[in-house]
Parts: structure tokens; sequence; C-alpha cells
């Protein structure tokens, strides 16, 4: 397969990159910043903000008459704003990374799948976007509830035409990233798993055109019975 992952040089992203590139597919992994991409990572990388448009563009017609297969969004931008009050400048950044990126890199690979009626489209959510909206919530959550949105949208439309669409909503992930949110360690976070469980259950859900894969179970039923109370008693969730 040709594989083009988004948010690639590091975490999620970078493990699912090593691992497609170690079943031979060819990888292309982007980033803002190629620098943390490890020089042994062995895959085909290109600088892109995902929020440029032009340079979306550019790396979807790299693939050229051959194709897209398999593109995988796993850039995103979380901000605690229970710590940090939010400025205009996070809040843009973030509604133009979690939602505005995802939009034009999913209508942009459409497009270049569509002709071939082959192709699957993979987002990373958070099970921040399976929780109900309350007063008080996260633009984080709100954002990520938005990712599902799109990704059911997607999949709507693109199924006639034999393109997939796989929503990855996944808990707590033993990420350098989390590590450096908890102070570097993340062990106390609720059902964590490690980055090496993360792909296996992704590799699997794309592998079975999955609509949508949830995991650990354990936070999809927490989840679910957090969101059975009262959204006047949920202000203390992140």
């Amino acid at each position: 397969m040709r594989i083009l992952i988004v948010g690639g040089t590091s975490g999620i992203g970078l493990a699912l990159a090593r691992h497609y590139h170690g079943a031979g597919h060819a990888v292309t992994v982007c980033g803002r910043d190629l620098a943390r991409l490890p020089a042994d990572a062995g895959v085909q990388a290109v600088a892109l903000d995902v929020t440029d448009r032009t340079a979306v563009a550019e790396a979807m017609a790299g693939f050229g008459a051959a194709g897209l297969d398999l593109l995988i969004v796993a850039a995103g931008f979380y901000f605690n704003h229970r710590r940090h009050p939010l400025d205009e400048a996070t809040t843009l950044r973030m509604l133009q990374t979690n939602v505005g990126g995802l939009a034009q890199l999913f209508e942009l690979a459409a497009a270049t799948m569509l002709p071939r009626k082959a192709g699957h489209l993979v987002a990373i959510s958070s099970v921040a976007g399976l929780l109900q909206d309350h007063p008080g919530a996260s633009l984080y959550a709100a954002t990520k509830r938005s990712v599902l949105s799109l990704c059911d949208s997607y999949r709507t439309a693109l199924a006639p035409f034999g393109i997939a669409v796989t929503a990855i909503v996944p808990g707590y992930v033993d990420t350098a990233k989390l590590r450096a949110l908890n102070g570097g360690d993340a062990r106390h976070r609720p059902f964590i798993v490690s980055e090496a469980e993360a792909v296996t259950q992704i590799v699997r859900a794309i592998a079975g055109r999955r609509a949508r894969c949830v995991f650990p179970w354990q936070m999809r039923w927490l989840v679910a019975a957090l969101n059975r109370l009262p959204p006047t008693l949920l202000r203390w969730r992140r």
C-alpha cells in the first residue's frame, strides 16, 4: 500500500509508520517539525502544516497517478484550558489543526481516491469526543466530537465508491507527549495502554475497515457511565 501518515513524526503516528514500513508498505510521514523524526525511522518524510491548504494539496499530488491507498491523520493539538486560559491564538490553532486541517486533508485525499474507487481514510480522535457536552466542557473535547462527526459524514458519502472511513477513538496511550503533560509519568491515568497495544488495535481496525474503534474497552464503559450523569455534575472533567 501507499500510505500517508500526517502527524507521523512522533507518538502514535510514528509507531504506525514503523509498523507499516516494517510490513513492506511505502510509507510517507508528514509533520510540522521533521527534526522530531528519528534518524532510523526509515520512511520518507515531508514537512507539512495541516492548516496550509496549498501544502496539503501538493502532498496529495505527490502520489501522482498511482494514487493514495491509506491516509492516517494523527496530527492534533491539545491544550489544557483548566490550567491555562485559552487565548485567541491558541483557540484558532486548535480549531485549524483538529477540525479545519482534518477536513481539508479528507477532502483532498478523497479527490485522489474517488477516480480509482478505492482507498481508506483514517482519523485519530479521542474518547474525549464521546463525552456529552456540558457547562465548562473543553474546546479540545468539542473538536474531537467534530472529528467523529466528520468521519461519519465522509463514511456515508464515500461508501458507495468503495472508500472506507475509520475513526480511531483511543483512551490514554503511554506516549512521550502524554508523559510530558503529566510530569514525566502518566501511569496514574485510568486504563492507560502502551503504544504497542494502541498500534495493534489501530492496525486491526484498519484491516477490518471498521467504522469506529474505541479502546480500551474499560474506557468505553467509563465514558458511557459518565454520560448518564447530569451535565451539572461533570464540570470537573477534563
